[in-house]
């Protein structure tokens, strides 16, 4: 579990081992929770501060998606309808910002940056678009998918045309640097669906196994666009080391709360089913966590919960457990290391932005 090695730009494990055992053996007294302790400056609220920078997202999404057959352009405006977080592209203004500030005190997002957050955004759409299809998902952001209305072809096809109208984007930005930092991922996209397509016997391994997944399929999109947009506003390497350790962070924990919330929401208020990764095969953080307390489950985890009764026992062995605490708990771990990484640049409202984004990863509740 700690021998996973990566280039120094990807992911790498270098304490889950002790960490792993670690929560096991935490009294639950010891467990943070999940309110406001990790800034204490003033409070900046982080799309308030981005909303400048965002403004006509949607709009300019859609002008790079210009397609003259009426089917194909319904199916890619159909998420980009403005009602999305913007989650990703906020992260990437106010990390452009934050560099831009650290390196020389501009306050301004250059263009070629604002291309990275749009990029970022249909990168992951693309991604959406094409896990339902292989989900075979029915409901997404609260309406159906494209699959279940236009049917599984003509999904793959739309997500295929968002990404490439994504990668003609990049090419625009003329920087064969950023063209190699956001290639890659797409490439984690695709080896992280790969990943979760496969299981590992050993316990450990299963739980590196289920991180290096959760790296290449969330993390990786906002680490490098983090990345990207320091490249593109301070030559330093330092900084873009800090700006996709920040993204990495954050991304991990951003899918560990999901993870949690797949157990602990009801479906109406995340907008898709719950136990929905459990239905798939699936074992998250909070499943692998309570396996240590329930081992029969170990069998269930290996048939990918595929006998009849599997799935309702398995949330049942969850909620029993403390696996949603240690999954919560190890988020925390992550947005502490990121808040610690955003530290090192110069301060200002976008850097206190980006810390307090780390308290909202962990307070959302779908």
């Amino acid at each position: 579990m700690c021998n996973i090695t990566q280039r120094s730009s990807t992911f790498s494990f270098p304490k889950i081992c002790s960490i792993f055992w670690r929560f096991h053996h935490t009294s639950t007294s010891h467990w943070c929770s999940c309110s406001k302790t990790i800034s204490d400056e003033k409070y900046q609220d982080p799309f308030q501060l981005g909303k400048k920078d965002l403004k006509n997202l949607y709009e300019d999404i859609k002008k790079e998606l210009l397609v003259s057959a009426a089917e194909l352009k319904e199916m890619c405006d159909y998420y980009f309808d403005g009602k999305g977080k913007a989650f990703r592209p906020m992260i990437v203004v106010l990390m452009a910002r934050a560099c831009n500030i650290h390196h020389n005190n501009s306050k301004e997002v250059q263009a070629s940056q604002r291309s990275v957050a749009i990029i970022a955004e249909m990168i992951h759409t693309a991604s959406l678009v094409h896990d339902d299809v292989i989900d075979d998902a029915n409901s997404r952001r609260g309406k159906r998918t494209l699959n279940q209305i236009w049917g599984e072809r003509k999904a793959v096809l739309a997500g295929d045309f968002i990404l490439s109208a994504a990668s003609v984007a990049l090419a625009r930005i003329g920087n064969t640097t950023i063209i190699s930092v956001l290639t890659q991922v797409i490439e984690d996209l695709v080896r992280g669906e790969f990943l979760q397509l496969g299981s590992k016997e050993n316990e450990n391994e299963r739980f590196a196994h289920y991180l290096e997944k959760t790296f290449k399929k969330t993390a990786s999109l906002i680490a490098n666009s983090c990345k990207a947009v320091s490249i593109l506003g301070c030559p330093d390497p330092k900084v873009h080391e800090i700006a996709y350790q920040y993204g990495k962070n954050v991304g991990i924990a951003f899918q560990l709360i999901d993870d949690v919330l797949d157990f602990t929401s009801c479906a109406d208020h995340l907008g898709k089913p719950t136990a929905a990764d459990l239905k798939l095969g699936l074992a998250t953080g909070p499943v692998l966590f309570a396996c240590r307390q329930f081992p029969e489950m170990n069998a269930m985890i290996m048939r990918r919960f595929s006998k009849p009764g599997d799935v309702e026992r398995a949330r049942k062995y969850v909620l029993q457990s403390d696996g949603v605490q240690q999954t919560t708990y190890l988020a925390q771990r992550y947005c502490h290391a990121a808040t610690r990484e955003i530290r090192k640049l110069r301060p200002s409202p976008e850097r206190e932005a980006l810390v307090h984004l780390t308290e909202m990863v962990l307070m959302r509740d779908k």
